[in-house]
């Protein structure tokens, strides 16, 4: 009896389905996502860059981990330059720099070409 329910029930064909239509809203849903991503990105970078109406007096010019919870930072403070020791006990005022500290150029950095003039030499040869 069962058997003959279900063999005189006609089977229930497949929706038709438009698969480059589905394609399609793939692809576009796909680029949206990408587009947002993007546009967050960059109104970080945007958000970021701005500073406050006086402008920044404090900015951290360079760290160095020198053990794992120990650091040394350099900042810069009102035109000084700060040597600061800062580990599990606090912070720490190391050395204070007066005037403006220049940071030497290495002569070993002024000698790489850039990658126009190994372009260049690559195509003479």
């Amino acid at each position: 009896m069962m058997l003959a329910l279900v063999a005189s029930t006609p089977i229930a064909g497949a929706p038709d389905v438009n698969v480059g239509g589905e394609l399609l809203r793939v692809v576009l849903s796909l680029g949206a996502i990408i587009a947002v991503i993007l546009a967050a990105g960059w109104m970080t970078r945007r958000m970021q860059g701005r500073t406050q109406p006086g402008g920044r007096r404090i900015r951290c010019v360079e760290s160095f981990a020198v053990g794992a919870r120990d650091r040394l930072l350099l900042v810069e403070a009102d035109g000084k330059r700060l040597l600061i020791g800062a580990g599990q006990g606090g912070m720490r005022t190391l050395h204070v720099y007066e005037g403006e500290v220049q940071v030497p150029s290495s002569p070993a950095a002024q000698n790489v070409p850039n990658f126009g003039e190994l372009l260049n030499r690559w195509k003479r040869k």
